[in-house]
């Protein structure tokens, strides 16, 4: 019996192994699978991504060849490559367009008018976000409707307004209609950061007898340093890229005209002279500061960004 039972066995053996050799591999632990459903969706995403990156990096990159272009080889090929370099498209931009002066003039008005919108806004966005008061969501929301109401509306009135306080053709004035401009949008972003922020903190600091001055300039407004640095960089370039304000409140005086100005003076001039490399070489100028300025920021904008959208 036991030489039976034995033989049995063995013979068993053989077929448990077909049977084992005919089924198909586990899959290693901890990987699944990959489905053909991804595989397209990752596809069909890097397609995306590749195409955005074309639209977005492409303009850019045709401005800055065509300004190291002579205007004889843009207006024979557009969209070809420099047969010689010509550099003196940014010097007769820079000094005979009086870029430069306009660049200057721009910078200015963002030095005062960018730390306006910054203080003012978070000043604003803090006191919405941790104190109750009646009237606190009617605020917040008139600030959200102040993103949505277009500018165009309100240039007339607001013309008649500068120019009674004699604030037209000035550059005070130009700087308080760039703060009123960015104001809406820089209260709702930082409202939403500074909700995100630890309240224990500030509590802390209140029982230490911290005045609500000192907390919010000492303690809360270092902690919402990411978020000031992105609202910062929209509102940079938001309001270097201004052109309908300037143009409506900024007209009469040449002189103090902003770089959005020049480069469109420029634009009708140099298509009438037909010094096309001189136009794409002021573009390239009014583009640079932007790009340096997301370049060195460019970890800090995206920090912000993902602390202020998760709590």
């Amino acid at each position: 019996m036991q030489v039976t039972s034995l033989t049995k066995t063995t013979a068993e053996e053989p077929e448990g192994e077909a049977a084992r050799t005919d089924q198909p591999p586990a899959a290693p632990p901890g990987k699944a699978p990959k489905s053909s459903e991804g595989s397209v969706l990752n596809a069909f995403s890097s397609a995306f991504l590749v195409l955005w990156v074309i639209m977005a990096a492409g303009p850019l990159i045709w401005v800055m060849v065509n300004s190291l272009r002579e205007s004889s080889d843009i207006t024979g090929n557009p969209f070809g490559w420099p047969t010689s370099l010509s550099f003196e498209n940014f010097s007769n931009a820079w000094s005979d367009a009086n870029i430069g002066k306009y660049a200057a003039n721009s910078l200015i008005i963002l030095c005062g008018s960018l730390p306006g919108t910054m203080l003012l806004g978070s000043m604003a966005a803090y006191v919405i976000a941790r104190f109750s008061f009646r009237g606190n969501r009617v605020i917040y929301m008139l600030f959200a409707g102040g993103m949505m109401f277009p500018i165009i509306l309100a240039v007339v009135p607001l013309f008649f307004v500068m120019d009674n306080f004699g604030l037209l053709d000035t550059r005070h004035g130009i700087m308080l209609a760039y703060i009123a401009y960015s104001l809406p949008f820089t209260t709702f972003f930082m409202t939403s950061f500074f909700r995100t922020l630890p309240g224990s903190v500030a509590e802390a600091a209140t029982i230490d007898g911290a005045s609500h001055t000192r907390t919010f300039f000492q303690i809360m407004l270092p902690m919402a340093k990411p978020g000031l640095i992105s609202i910062g960089i929209f509102n940079f370039l938001g309001q270097w890229n201004q052109y309908f304000l300037p143009l409506a409140l900024n007209s009469t005086d040449p002189d103090k005209a902003l770089l959005t100005q020049g480069l469109a003076e420029l634009s009708v001039n140099q298509g009438y002279e037909g010094d096309w490399g001189a136009l794409f070489a002021g573009l390239s100028i009014a583009m640079i500061p932007i790009l340096v300025v997301y370049m060195v920021f460019q970890r800090q904008v995206q920090e912000g960004l993902t602390a202020g959208a998760v709590k």
